[in-house]
């Protein structure tokens, strides 16, 4: 393993004896570690922190946004659970293009899919968990009761976005107050979240999806054009699965199956598993050029091809088959560009991301998430829940398989990850950004495997990602990198923010430790006991 740089300003790989957490904010994490204290495992630890989350990252995620997981008990197989949520069984394709649209309007009702985390929540804390699902939500109970002070970032990106809620008057005025955006340091409460978490914390799932809130969410949607109602609310489910697997060195990567995106981050895996990234003699250009190649086949698959498991006309392992990634490999030079990709799924960035590993050996991996910056910017003031717009995620071609339609599931972008070799859980780790989450997925495990970095020194590597026709670098990549890169044939372009944000926990079963990093482009801490 790498030592770093102390000369170089950054961050130390945090390490612990017994059990770590990661989080995108300071107090998600330090709550988690509370949880461990007072008895509870990895999924109380995690939930207790993305639910602090839903309510002082409210533009990233909340109650009214999707839940992917996969928890692996110590000993035992992983699970998968898709927190995902349906449009309404009312939703109509020929609604969208008779009103002249090209894709689905992401500040309208009809982005709106039934959320789906908390029934989620409900289901990892029924089966999985072992304190009270009333005291894993006290910390986010008391956060939207009592108020909470907002961090950097977290004041950055509710400058940057939120005209997005400019549409909505209600949003405005819980997310707005004075009518501007808050800065470093303001204090902001919601009485109405609070109250609903207190009540699926006494009650369930069904205080959400049944009931006053689950009313006041569809007259609030139907008030704005929706066509939800108390029926789709009540027959939403999370699925429960296990995970699907791709070789990478001696390594399996696992993911959630579809309608996520977590199969595109298994056909970068065995695409980028035959070139040899170990070899020193590899340049940074080499490397992002690889990366870039990779990316251009593995999202033309995404998105001619995942969706709702339902609508797909090819099956996994037909998708990750040796032969579909030979030929593949065979078009990827180092010394040119293929063409231009360009891809028709909408830019998002916006998430949490929760990795927690805990004294017994359980490790959880859970992403949450409204899609866009503040979701559709519809919110249901007197249940206190801002709703995703997941459903902008959809196609409004006809015959696409992830077309939009009733009742059915989008192609997801929000993907957690377990890595494992020889059978044993080795690292939990996710990475935030919308599209660039399975390129993330694929260049932090690389910087592991295949360069000997801790963690810590893997995420802070500087990122690119191919996207809209250009790889985008972040702009700690040298200009003669990106002059490089135009040479071969790229376009390229600077990045104007940050490119997504990791957490990760590697266990170390030889030395008996566990080691943990948390992204410096966000405001989070990885701590143990």
């Amino acid at each position: 393993m790498q030592q770093r740089d102390f000369m170089v300003p950054g961050r130390s790989v945090a390490i612990a004896e017994k059990a770590m957490a990661a989080t995108s904010h300071p107090q998600a994490t330090l709550v988690a570690l509370d949880m461990l204290r007072a008895g509870g495992n990895a999924v109380d630890a995690a939930l207790a922190a993305v639910a602090l989350q839903c309510v002082i990252d409210p533009h990233m995620t909340g109650i009214g946004g999707d839940c992917f997981a996969l928890y692996a008990p110590a000993g035992a197989e992983p699970v998968c659970i898709n927190g995902s949520g349906r449009t309404p069984a009312a939703a109509r394709l020929e609604t969208l293009l008779q009103a002249g649209h090209a894709g689905v309007p992401d500040t309208s009702a009809h982005a709106v899919t039934i959320p789906g985390a908390v029934d989620a929540w409900c289901r990892l804390s029924t089966a999985h968990g072992r304190l009270e699902l009333e005291t894993v939500l006290a910390p986010a109970i008391a956060a939207a009761e009592n108020g909470f002070t907002v961090t950097p970032r977290v004041a950055l990106d509710w400058q940057v976005y939120s005209h997005r809620l400019a549409g909505h008057p209600p949003a405005v005025a819980q997310f707005l107050p004075q009518g501007k955006p808050l800065d470093i340091g303001d204090r902001l409460a919601d009485p109405a979240l609070a109250a609903t978490l207190r009540r699926i914390g006494r009650e369930g799932r069904d205080a959400f999806y049944s009931g006053a809130v689950a009313a006041d969410m569809v007259a609030t949607l139907r008030a704005v054009g929706g066509v939800h109602d108390l029926a789709d609310f009540s027959g939403h489910v999370s699925l429960e699965s296990a995970p699907i697997g791709a070789r990478y060195r001696d390594y399996e990567l696992l993911e959630c199956p579809p309608n996520g995106q977590g199969l595109t981050a298994l056909v970068l895996a065995r695409l980028l598993d035959g070139f040899d990234l170990s070899d020193p003699q590899l340049s940074q250009t080499d490397r992002i050029h690889l990366l870039a190649e990779a990316t251009k086949a593995a999202y033309r698959l995404r998105d001619q091809y995942i969706a709702d498991p339902a609508a797909m006309p090819l099956s996994v392992d037909d998708l990750l088959s040796e032969s579909a990634m030979a030929q593949l490999r065979q078009r990827i030079a180092l010394d040119r560009a293929a063409p231009v990709e360009t891809y028709d799924f909408p830019v998002h960035r916006d998430t949490v991301y929760v990795s927690v590993v805990d004294a017994d050996g359980n490790a959880i991996s859970l992403i949450n998430s409204v899609f866009n910056a503040f979701g559709s910017g519809i919110y249901a003031a007197q249940s206190g829940v801002l709703f995703n717009n997941r459903g902008s995620g959809f196609s409004l071609v006809p015959d696409h398989p992830n077309a939009y339609g009733p009742a059915k599931r989008p192609l997801h972008t929000i993907i957690p990850a377990i890595v494992r070799r020889n059978g044993q859980v080795v690292m939990s780790y996710g990475v935030m950004g919308g599209q660039y989450q399975a390129v993330g997925h694929l260049h932090i495990l690389s910087q592991i495997v295949d360069r000997g970095m801790d963690v810590q020194q893997a995420s802070d590597q500087p990122r690119s990602f191919f996207t809209e026709g250009a790889i985008t670098l972040e702009p700690t990549i040298g200009d003669d990198v990106r002059i490089e890169l135009e040479r071969r044939g790229h376009r390229t372009r600077w990045a104007s923010e940050p490119l997504g944000g990791c957490q990760a926990i590697w266990i170390d079963r030889e030395k008996g430790l566990l080691w943990g990093a948390s992204d410096h482009r966000k405001d989070g801490i990885a701590l143990g006991l």
